[in-house]
């Protein structure tokens, strides 16, 4: 088996991310899932020692729409998981894979060494671009 070189989440991590208000509606969210092409949001701390949160299609679907919720009447912050999993910008992405997996999560979001958000990973790109270094490609 040839040696992975470290790949950093840093190298992989999407730095558009996108946020939502946590009091904005479900069916807000979703139209800006929509427009945006992504199935996850981010919502910002309320104070320099609060944490992120995040919001995903599937926690819409299974808190929502599987339980006949209105997604009008339903906020945000009724559905997200805050604190969200933050992993640090230099963190390998074996590592990155092992604790999403862990949680039982597809993403993380990538937070720089002052705990500012940097950007946001999947274990699909992770896992994607170490299988092409394992295969002997030479970009992430």
């Amino acid at each position: 088996m040839t040696e992975i070189p470290l790949i950093r989440v840093r190298e992989l991590m999407t730095t558009s991310v996108f946020m939502i208000e946590a009091v904005a509606p479900v069916r807000q969210a979703l139209a800006k899932m929509h427009e945006k092409g992504v199935s996850s949001l981010v919502i910002d701390k309320r104070a320099e020692h609060d944490e992120y949160a995040v919001v995903t299609i599937t926690d819409i679907a299974a808190k929502v729409i599987a339980e006949n919720k209105s997604l009008d009447r339903t906020d945000v912050w009724e559905v997200m998981r805050k604190p969200a999993l933050a992993v640090d910008s230099e963190m390998d992405i074996r590592y990155a894979v092992r604790l999403l997996d862990r949680f039982g999560l597809s993403r993380a979001l990538v937070v720089d060494h002052d705990r500012n958000l940097a950007g946001i990973i999947t274990v699909r790109d992770m896992v994607l671009a170490y299988v092409h270094h394992e295969e002997g490609g030479v970009e992430a």
